[in-house]
């Protein structure tokens, strides 16, 4: 297996140095122009492809206009329009009450803090971490998707299994000006090379450093189950 630095802290700093070499231009994958299609494209991210998400939302966001157009529509009018996206009966009423709420309380913007944001419906903390800093600029925190869950646990710089308790230990250890950035170099590595069934080991930028390294260890950290 591959040997990781001394400190959880000193593994973060070189996984980070590494893929910033290897995904100079990382960034979020999602399409939006504001505040409002950013929120509605993120709700529908969940267990649902960025590539999907924004096949659909192109449609989306021409026919509705606002918050006011989501909150108004049809049930199942919306959820036709969503039919292609993991969950969509669901997520078209997540969509419809965060709009209502962002009319009533919110004087139709999208809030900016985290406890405003995740009292709307479908939004958890990982969905308003992404709103805060890519709609807002601001970062408390960092966002813990499938990938960052999946390369964290690999690469050892957290034993812990659920998305909020992985942010805690992150957050320890991932320097502040870095929360953002870390998030897409994951998502960008996770996409490239270290998938969830089959990572390609041997063509990794962080093999050496990684105590789940395909062929030297016979565990995948990030499920607990043998390779």
């Amino acid at each position: 297996m591959g040997t990781p630095r001394e400190t959880t802290q000193a593994q973060a700093e070189a996984v980070i140095d590494r893929l910033e070499a290897e995904y100079p231009e990382s960034a979020i994958s999602l399409r939006y122009s504001n505040r409002l299609e950013l929120l509605i494209a993120v709700i529908l991210s969940a267990q649902c492809t960025d590539e999907r998400v924004n096949q659909e939302t192109e449609h989306l966001f021409e026919k509705y206009d606002g918050a006011e157009d989501y909150a108004t529509a049809e049930q199942d009018e919306l959820a036709t329009d969503l039919n292609s996206i993991t969950y969509y009966n669901n997520k078209a009423k997540y969509i419809r009450s965060a709009c209502e709420s962002i009319l009533e309380d919110h004087d139709g913007e999208v809030p900016d803090t985290m406890a405003e944001l995740t009292d709307l419906s479908g939004v958890g903390r990982k969905t308003a971490n992404v709103v805060l800093q890519h709609g807002h600029d601001i970062v408390e925190g960092i966002v813990v998707d499938t990938h960052v869950q999946r390369l964290s646990r690999r690469l050892g710089l957290t034993e812990e299994e659920y998305p909020d308790r992985i942010e805690e230990d992150l957050m320890e250890i991932v320097p502040e000006d870095g929360w953002q950035e870390f998030t897409h170099l994951c998502i960008d590595h996770g996409r490239a090379t270290c998938t969830a069934q089959n990572p390609d080991c041997g063509d990794c930028v962080l093999a050496d450093l990684c105590p789940s390294s395909k062929g030297d260890s016979e565990i995948d950290l990030a499920s607990g189950d043998p390779w």
